[in-house]
């Protein structure tokens, strides 16, 4: 919104103004509504290329820009190194966009992102597949200082691959997840990009496994990708969960779009994000992977998802911790295990809006109870989205569960087409509260509404 009052601009200018002047005072009050401000500074309408500006900058006619190709292009390849070369040129230039012509790169490493990156493939002829997973056990402990490993088995395993390493913790006894890349070798025994960190030690049973994402982003801004059909290769490869990898993975990130992107058959999730916002995901792909479709992840702010195909999947969409602030708008979910659109802890703040799910194992929206009031996903809006056959037979279709509260649901159509069974439309919990059911058509269900706050 403008920062200053309209009529009250329109007073100074009457009072003070020629009409000349008021042809300037109109492109300024319009200039402001394009660039709100809190202050009553004039707005930026004429940028100059400043260091370290990010916030305004021109429009440029041209940015450098570099064609990836197998057989023709700036840069020619077919595994991940052409493409990363790529990108750390653009990365030198300070930006630019890297173009993957059509044709099939098969990868042994992860491509890396980098900050003011436009990665753009040819549609569905680009495809980034990964190789085939190799596990061993390490042969040798390692300490949390050290930068090596030794492998038990070294068959399987070259100098450039992208590792997980994976132990029992030798001090609280939870999981140690490692990713590095193998950087020089001498027989078994590999060095690695960086340091550990953490101790390997044999009593944990460590192993190391040649898993990544395909596409990995970490503390980057500002980039978009777009055009790409990313294979995970799931039957030939081990499984590495969300919080770790994906066909695209970004830890710490912000202002990135995705957008056209074919992501599937990961062991593991499809596109998953974490503590990265201003993320947008539009008129994407994602089907036929073990873990979650979209993954929002912990302490995303602002996400948009809007216009996305998610099918086959174990969860379609999953807000994870503290996701606040989302759009998840006309989007497709079908053919889920378990849940369509899973909410929880402390996601709140967000828009479900126009999407379809269908064919939902478990439910096809579901909150999750969490560890109690203060944790649940509650202030949350869903509205105008059509559900169709979800749910087991004694499942429901919308289910709530814990203390959730605050949540509207308006307007949406919940139908079930397989006979009612012991289904329902809407589950309540005992312990929900403060639940407005607004306009809603439910339809073929034992109970349209199954409420156990009573």
């Amino acid at each position: 919104m403008p920062d200053t009052d309209p009529a009250l601009d329109r007073r100074h200018f009457l009072g003070t103004a020629s009409a000349s002047a008021a042809l300037a005072g109109a492109s300024a009050t319009a200039a402001r509504a394009a660039d709100p401000r809190p202050d009553a500074r004039p707005p930026v309408t004429a940028p100059r290329a400043t260091s370290g500006d990010s916030r305004h900058a021109p429009k440029w006619d041209e940015a450098f820009t570099l064609t990836v190709g197998t057989d023709r292009g700036d840069l020619r390849g077919t595994d991940q190194r052409v493409i990363q070369a790529a990108v750390d040129t653009v990365a030198r230039m300070g930006g630019g966009t890297v173009r993957l012509l059509p044709g099939t790169f098969r990868l042994r490493n992860a491509v890396y992102l980098c900050s003011n990156l436009r990665l753009v493939g040819s549609g569905p002829e680009t495809v980034l597949i990964k190789e085939a997973s190799a596990t061993t056990k390490l042969a040798a402990d390692s300490d949390w200082y050290d930068q090596e490993i030794t492998l038990a088995e070294a068959a399987g395993f070259q100098v450039g691959d992208g590792v997980c390493l994976r132990a029992k913790n030798p001090h609280h006894g939870g999981q140690t997840v490692i990713k590095r890349t193998l950087v020089a070798r001498a027989g078994s025994r590999f060095k690695l990009d960086k340091g550990l960190r953490e101790n390997l030690w044999a009593g944990g049973a460590p192993t190391a496994s040649t898993l990544f994402p395909i596409l990995s982003g970490e503390f980057v801004t500002n980039v978009t990708i777009e055009g790409l059909a990313l294979d995970g290769n799931k039957t030939n490869n081990a499984e590495l969960d969300g919080n770790y990898a994906g066909c695209i993975f970004l830890q710490d990130c912000a202002d990135f779009t995705i957008r056209k992107v074919i992501a599937r058959n990961y062991r593991g999730d499809g596109i998953s994000w974490q503590i990265c916002h201003d993320v947008t995901v539009e008129q994407c792909e994602s089907r036929d992977h073990t873990g979650l479709g979209l993954h929002p992840g912990s302490g995303s702010q602002r996400p948009v998802m809007r216009g996305n195909t998610i099918t086959g999947c174990h969860i379609g969409l999953f807000f994870c911790w503290g996701v606040k602030y989302g759009l998840a708008e006309n989007n497709t979910i079908e053919d889920t295990k378990t849940a369509g659109i899973s909410v929880g802890h402390r996601d709140t703040d967000n828009l479900i809006r126009g999407n379809t799910v269908k064919r939902s194992g478990v439910a096809g929206v579901l909150f999750r109870p969490e560890r109690g009031a203060g944790f649940t996903g509650d202030r949350n809006t869903v509205e105008g989205n059509t559900l169709i056959d979800n749910g087991g037979d004694e499942g429901a279709a919308v289910d709530v569960q814990g203390t959730t509260a605050n949540l509207v649901f308006r307007n949406n159509t919940v139908k079930d087409t397989r006979g009612p069974a012991k289904r329902a439309g809407f589950r309540l919990g005992k312990d929900t509260k403060d639940i407005t059911l607004d306009g809603n058509t439910v339809e073929g269900f034992a109970t349209k509404l199954d409420d156990r706050r009573k």
